[in-house]
């Protein structure tokens, strides 16, 4: 086990980095915080590059790390890796996999069109993992899906499913050209979800939080879909709804 005691070190230099979108895409590798995240990072060993432990908390025995490099800082180093009011001590730099998803065997589908609300994507992410989608595609526009706030409101679903950058023009493209239902969400010229009979194989396109889909897009669907609001509010959450119609045609 690897100790550093020095904010000067080079190594806290490119942990640090790994806080800036665009060193996170130079280096392909990203930071997770916490407990949770590392513990569910480490069900998929392979994607983990190192461990990093705060001296006051200390790798949990119950933990096993395998092969991966640990290294142990002091407090004032783990403070400054974290992204949060009350750090657990405990990081792991991670690689950006790219996980394709198979064409063969996906059959269930989230597209994410210009989100940029960190915990909206976040929480749509782990919407789709536990409404059992085959993956999700976020489009251009969207916040960085490695955004720390993303990676904590996802809570693990990065290591669950196929989580990718995309051209959402070409997706629907290909999904349409194996006969697989793709599904927009728009306000007008859109029919009531529940008219929907669901098959089993589809794609779910949600949007921008103010503007929605991007319309040639959604002149591209196999059909626009709307939740109905019966209170006084102006709209849904875009998350919110991203739930209500996932589970709709999951089920």
């Amino acid at each position: 086990m690897k100790h550093i005691q020095s904010l000067k070190n080079p190594q806290v230099k490119q942990w640090k980095k790994l806080q800036n979108r665009k060193d996170r895409d130079k280096t392909g590798m990203f930071l997770i915080e916490g407990f949770h995240l590392v513990e569910e990072a480490l069900k998929q060993k392979e994607q983990i590059v190192e461990i990093i432990v705060s001296e006051q908390v200390g790798f949990p025995p119950r933990w096993d790390s395998g092969l991966i490099p640990v290294t142990m800082v002091p407090e004032e180093i783990s403070n400054e890796l974290s992204d949060t009011e009350a750090p657990q001590g405990i990081y792991a730099v991670c690689s950006q996999i790219d996980k394709q998803p198979s064409l063969e065997d996906a059959k269930t589908f989230l597209f994410i069109d210009a989100v940029q609300d960190p915990g909206n994507l976040g929480t749509m992410i782990r919407t789709a993992d536990a409404a059992g989608i085959d993956a999700v595609v976020v489009g251009h526009g969207s916040v960085d899906i490695f955004n720390a706030k993303v990676l904590r409101s996802a809570q693990g679903s990065h290591f669950h499913l196929p989580v990718i950058r995309g051209d959402l023009h070409e997706w629907v493209n290909i999904l349409k050209e194996k006969n697989i239902s793709v599904y927009g969400t728009a306000l007008e010229n859109a029919q009531i979800y529940t008219e929907i009979a669901t098959t089993g194989q589809f794609a779910l396109i949600v949007g921008n939080e103010g503007n929605g889909v991007n319309k040639e897009i959604l002149a591209n669907t196999t059909a626009n879909l709307y939740i109905p609001i019966y209170g006084a509010s102006e709209s849904l959450n875009v998350a919110v709804a991203t739930g209500i119609l996932l589970y709709h045609l999951r089920s």
